[in-house]
């Protein structure tokens, strides 16, 4: 694929992401392999597996049913697309043992898919996790000046 088609790809993806879980799965279904691959996400350990994978996708969209992805920048190399999102959305949901706090989250995030075939084969990702936990407030945010 193209640096173009892989960009127009990733926006499709997080297009339909936008639009709620429902379209978020069957973009899933249509656009990442089945042996899809994703490394650094919030558990401890890489998930195996699209069924393991929209598991975990559905637990976000469960916790921010709101979600919203923002791609701020994205820059392709070879068979790999680098994008860098805000991610936004409302706690409703129980979120990694944390129960329903009602407050609006903002966090950036990173991603670095791996395409083949016109299909995700493997994602790195990372995102301000510690800046999550503290807008939920099970976190204390440092004073200014300590």
């Amino acid at each position: 694929m193209s640096a173009k088609e892989i960009k127009a790809l990733e926006r499709h993806v997080l297009e339909e992401y936008n639009k709620g879980k429902a379209a978020a799965m069957a973009v899933m279904d249509e656009l990442y392999a089945t042996d899809f691959v994703m490394h650094g996400s919030t558990e401890s350990e890489d998930i195996h597996g699209l069924k393991d994978v929209k598991q975990s996708m559905s637990e976000y969209f469960n916790a921010f049913p709101d979600i919203h992805y923002t791609l701020d920048d994205i820059v392709v190399e070879g068979d790999k697309a680098a994008a860098r999102c805000t991610v936004t959305g409302t706690h409703k949901g129980e979120f990694m043992g944390i129960p329903p706090t009602n407050k609006k989250v903002k966090v950036q995030a990173i991603a670095i898919d791996r395409v083949v075939g016109g299909k995700i084969v493997e994602e790195w990702g990372m995102s301000d996790t510690l800046g999550l936990m503290q807008q939920l407030g099970v976190v204390p945010t440092p004073k200014k000046g300590t």
